[in-house]
């Protein structure tokens, strides 16, 4: 009797299913009179094929041969394959045809991508708008005016965001920048995109993209050359291909300062030979910037039929292949013989859904034959990493070691780790960590110190070390570093909640003290944190400094404020209060611009005042 056939490892599966991808990919694209490739039977197959295909009708017939009824995941594929080839009849028909009505989001995006205007729309204000709509909504809406050069509308979608209460993002601020990049308002572009760190926003490689096209083909290679050190000194972006395209005009043209460490990126995948599936990574592509779609190769262009495809590649569905780390599936990867490149690896490392793993991939990729070596970026990924998942003895050790090594991380690698061990309740290990950063990424600026002490801030008010922050805070301001106003706003609410009023008293007169002017949403933390309390008249001195100082409260905080009035019996400040509050022209607004820790209404207002000055009409301009 022969023995019982060994199990196949989930690697194998994957490279199993690579290579049936890799045949339905080709096929797609072969001419009509070849037969059509036959459905597949594997989901996971059929879902990257009809991502892969190259037109609305290889993708429709591919669907429409799969056994019925289709898996739900599939009918989504199908809807974003259309939209992104702008079939907009077929899409609509395939809407129609889902088993369970499309997610409002989702169908505002389909539309949006498809390029159907009125619909989008149409969509976007079927969307419930209490208490708020969400971020992703508004960042279509604006690009949906921004693509269709409606300024104007572009301009007050972006102000509605930040009325309605919704917290600008970095595709926000993606969206912003190509806008007024596109427009020619370069200049103001980059001062957006220097705003990003006050407001706490990640700057990603979308952003450093379209600025450095715009900077290169201008010729303005001294601002290509900070947006370059932005980019990897500060910022830790691996460069996208219009960055590699601008430094490889930059390095042309005799600008080579600044520029030697990107070399080897001018052509990232010239070893590796492989398309990377990013079809659906959205918040992937903002930050690595490579969409990684179907790259085709003719080496004949005379044969059509004679196509090459790079071989098909997902790191998610590899790293979901690797989960656990098991001994036979880790022999299986080391027999496939990939081309571990850094960029791959922090794929890779990204994809890995426990921290345990990636270490694992981590340390075995380093003893890789072919000469691989961690760099800047695969350490910064893996030092985040560990540190979100608590693990302070690895990511110290990985410190020392990179020291030793003499690579600097950079600076937005500090912020992280401290950030995220505010999620793992590390404390102290964010304490050591600041007082080491100059030793981790290099001099710190003091702007730059003023965010790396917000941090902090932040982390211990998480772990609940409330005196240990207010000594930090004291310690940082005797050193002249000042905090903003959200860092305070952030404080005030945590000590608020913990019931330390004389606190968030003290805090106030730092703020006094600092000469920063409160903005409504600190005025709000104030009133909410002494309703709380149950001390309105405190709440009511606030309410009275708002308005003197020609600030209107937000419909809810009034409504608080009234709420409490009552329950204290002072019926008459009530009615003032809704009096008073009757009077602000044009109505309270939604809600108060800011956030606690990361956006201030000045900051806000800042980037407004840039995005709506560039499309003003001229007589507002004068």
């Amino acid at each position: 009797m022969p023995p019982p056939a060994a199990p196949t490892t989930r690697v194998a599966l994957y490279l199993r299913r690579a290579l049936l991808i890799d045949s339905l990919r080709l096929r797609l694209r072969s001419p009509s009179s070849r037969p059509q490739p036959p459905p597949p039977d594997d989901p996971v197959v059929a879902l990257h094929a009809i991502r892969a295909a190259p037109t609305p009708s290889s993708a429709l017939s591919l669907f429409r041969a799969l056994p019925s009824p289709a898996p739900l995941p599939l009918f989504h594929a199908l809807a974003s394959r259309l939209a992104s080839l702008a079939a907009l009849p077929d899409l609509r028909a395939h809407l129609d045809s889902f088993p369970l009505p499309a997610p409002p989001l989702a169908r505002l995006r389909l539309l949006a991508a498809a390029g159907d205007h009125a619909s989008a729309l149409d969509a976007f204000e079927s969307l419930p708008a209490a208490p708020r709509r969400s971020a992703e909504a508004h960042n279509i809406l604006i690009n949906l005016h921004a693509c269709a050069a409606d300024h104007a509308a572009a301009v007050e979608a972006f102000r509605g965001m930040v009325r309605e209460g919704a917290l600008p993002n970095a595709r926000t601020y993606t969206v912003v920048i190509a806008h007024l990049t596109s427009a020619g308002f370069v200049d103001q572009a980059i001062e957006v995109l220097r705003i990003l760190p006050s407001l706490r926003v990640r700057r990603t490689t979308r952003q450093y993209n379209v600025l450095a096209e715009a900077l290169a083909s201008a010729g303005r290679f001294d601002q290509l050359r900070w947006l370059v050190r932005e980019m990897a000194v500060v910022d830790g972006v691996m460069p996208g291909p219009q960055m590699r395209a601008a430094i490889a005009a930059m390095r042309e043209g005799g600008n080579i300062d600044g520029t030697e460490d990107f070399v080897h990126e001018l052509s990232p995948n010239a070893r590796i030979g492989y398309a990377v599936d990013d079809v659906e990574g959205e918040g992937d592509s903002e930050e690595d910037g490579d969409e990684g779609e179907v790259n085709i190769e003719d080496k004949d262009r005379g044969n059509r039929d004679r196509q090459t495809l790079k071989p098909w590649l997902d790191p998610r569905e590899l790293a979901r292949a690797l989960d656990g780390w098991d001994a036979r599936e880790v022999a299986e990867l080391e027999a496939v013989g990939l081309v571990w490149t850094p960029r791959l690896v922090c794929k890779l490392l990204r994809s890995f859904k426990k921290a345990e793993t990636a270490w694992e991939f981590f340390c075995w990729v380093a003893c890789r034959p072919g000469g691989f070596a961690h760099d800047r970026h695969t350490v910064a990924r893996m030092v985040a990493i560990l540190a979100r998942a608590g693990h302070v003895e690895l990511v110290e050790r990985l410190l020392t070691k990179v020291r030793s090594d003499g690579i600097l991380l950079p600076f937005a690698t500090v912020r992280l780790v401290i950030d995220f061990y505010g999620l793992s309740k590390k404390a102290d290990a964010a304490a050591r960590v600041f007082r080491d950063a100059e030793s981790i990424c290099g001099p710190v600026s003091r702007p730059n110190l003023a965010l790396l002490c917000s941090s902090l801030l932040r982390t211990m008010a998480k772990c609940r070390r409330g005196l240990d922050a207010m000594e930090l805070l004291e310690e940082m301001m005797a050193r002249d570093v000042l905090p903003d106003l959200q860092t305070f706003s952030g404080l005030m609410e945590h000590l608020a909640g913990a019931g330390d009023l004389k606190g968030v008293h003290r805090l106030l007169g730092l703020v006094r003290q600092c000469e920063l002017q409160p903005d409504g949403y600190m005025y709000s933390v104030l009133v909410r944190a002494y309703c709380k309390q149950e001390r309105a008249a405190l709440a009511l001195r606030v309410f009275d400094e708002m308005r003197t100082a020609g600030i209107a409260p937000d419909a809810p905080t009034k409504a608080l404020l009234v709420k409490s009035l009552w329950r204290e019996g002072k019926l008459r400040e009530a009615a003032l209060v809704e009096e008073r509050c009757e009077e602000a022209a044009g109505g309270l607004p939604e809600a108060s611009p800011g956030h606690v820790w990361t956006a201030s209404a000045a900051d806000l207002k800042k980037v407004l005042d840039i995005y709506s000055a560039c499309f003003a009409p001229p007589a507002a301009q004068t």
